[in-house]
């Protein structure tokens, strides 16, 4: 049985920051979920890439152990996306997104794989999101992403998807998108009441906050001396925190805070490199240390 599917993109990206520019290294939302969560978990990949995808990111990626019977290549160019930083290192300017065989892209779930204990749908179109969740048997946990042009463009077809996802992993301008409010616990209430019964709010430099039921958790971004590349963070949070659950087996309200530390400290691993480059470099003991490290951080007795 597979423990953690994620169906997204894998990609090629090129990218400048202040602090340097790579191109055409390993990108995609799946890459970065799958990396995150090969650390805690046995993660399975349903994406696409073109005939000119380079074998050496296929075998990093076997390399982690991650399951790529789903991803298919084709004729073609692989989905390319080309952003650029400022300082802030808050949001990404898009200088070119060349979809190709992405634009395409019809996911088809094997025979092998219809059977997800969890599932993440990563950012996609959400009528396509919704396919995957036709073609499997009830996940035993199921959590998305969305971005702000699916919200606008697409809402009724990703509200009508939100009725069967269990969590809801988005950024605070995306949340306040979707819910029409700027306060964010007005927010959570209006998206647990569309389906989701645990909102994940990722808030960049501020942290994340999670809405679970009538508990909120909030974690901080742990403080870095060096950041180089934010890109792929939130989609390595997202990794990090299915990844841990997966790892666990555990849905409750303890272990939803502690996938929530778990995905904090795989994006902040993320940042200090460029692409995966940093995870390449990553063992578990340098997780567990960076997760008591936040666990010092945030501790404090009662008053």
């Amino acid at each position: 049985m597979v423990k953690l599917l994620v169906v997204g993109s894998v990609a090629l990206d090129s990218v400048k920051t202040p602090f340097g520019q790579e191109d055409d290294v390993l990108g995609g939302s799946a890459s970065f979920f799958a990396t995150a969560a090969s650390y805690f978990t046995e993660v399975s990949v349903i994406a696409v890439v073109g005939e000119d995808f380079p074998e050496l990111h296929l075998a990093f990626l076997r390399q982690r152990g991650i399951d790529l019977t789903g991803l298919e290549r084709r004729p073609g160019k692989t989905f390319r996306w080309r952003g650029e930083y400022s300082y802030q290192l808050n949001e990404a300017k898009t200088i070119a997104t060349h979809l190709n065989v992405f634009e395409t892209f019809r996911p088809v779930v094997p025979e092998s794989h219809r059977e997800p204990e969890m599932l993440f749908l990563a950012n996609i179109d959400p009528e396509l999101q919704r396919t995957v969740l036709e073609q499997v048997r009830r996940p035993r946990l199921v959590a998305c992403d969305t971005m702000n042009f699916w919200i606008d463009g697409k809402r009724p077809e990703l509200l009508r998807l939100l009725k069967d996802v269990d969590i809801l992993i988005i950024n605070d301008g995306e949340a306040r998108a979707l819910a029409g409010d700027p306060n964010l616990v007005t927010v959570a209430r209006t998206i647990q009441a569309a389906g989701p019964t645990t909102l994940i709010i990722k808030r960049g430099e501020y942290g994340v906050i999670m809405f679970s039921k009538d508990r909120v958790f909030a974690v901080p971004a742990f403080p870095l001396e060096q950041v180089k590349d934010p890109t792929g963070a939130g989609d390595c949070f997202a990794g990090g925190f299915m990844g841990y659950l997966s790892s666990t087996g555990n849905l409750g309200d303890e272990a939803l805070r502690r996938a929530v530390v778990a995905g904090s400290v795989m994006a902040s691993y993320a940042v200090e490199s460029f692409s995966l480059d940093r995870l390449r470099l990553l063992d578990y003991k340098d997780i567990e240390a960076r997760f008591k490290a936040f666990k010092g951080m945030t501790f404090f007795e009662d008053i």
